[in-house]
């Protein structure tokens, strides 16, 4: 129906359970030197994903699912893509703004903060959003859910600040 927001599709790589099949790659992806090599690889995953709108990444079935988030740069309004891990919440996405426990926010949050309008792609298919930052006892939540992930639970230790949670909507 025109005018409808449309919905998430599955992603074709990544899984949301902890199999312990990946529990070595997420022991990995917990530590410093994993984090450093992990960062690394992340342009060339923003390219991988960017080439098959979101279908496929360099970490494969091994790592949470991911999907190439588009924002506009708040300082050059020029289109800006990142990739994320990201966990559903019904019909939202959540992404989590740990930068690896670096001390800085990720750029990506501070562009929708600046502007919430995005393009998720996901297996193919790219879908206009709309990122709010969650807050209170739903971020409580939501952060909970991103913790159960060791890695995330390291970069926490990582740094003081606190991390950002978004919810991504489809327009």
């Amino acid at each position: 129906m025109a005018g409808m927001p449309q919905r998430f599709p599955d992603g074709h790589w990544g899984r949301e359970d902890i199999s312990p099949l990946f529990k070595p790659a997420l022991a990995f992806a917990s530590t410093a030197v994993g984090s450093r090599v992990i960062r690394a690889l992340v342009p060339l995953d923003r390219r991988v994903l960017r080439a098959t709108k979101g279908k496929y990444t360099l970490f494969g079935p091994t790592s949470m699912p991911e999907l190439l988030l588009t924002t506009t740069g708040r300082k050059s309004g020029q289109p800006r893509l990142s990739a994320l891990s990201y966990l559903r919440e019904g019909e939202r996405l959540l992404v989590l703004g740990s930068n690896f426990g670096q001390q800085h926010h990720p750029a990506w949050s501070l562009n929708l903060l600046a502007n919430p309008e995005a393009v998720v792609a996901i297996n193919g298919i790219e879908i206009p959003v709309t990122a709010t930052l969650v807050t209170g006892p739903e971020r409580d939540a939501g952060l909970a859910r991103f913790l159960a992930y060791p890695m995330y639970q390291a970069y926490r230790t990582r740094t003081d600040r606190e991390l950002r949670l978004f919810a991504l909507t489809p327009r």
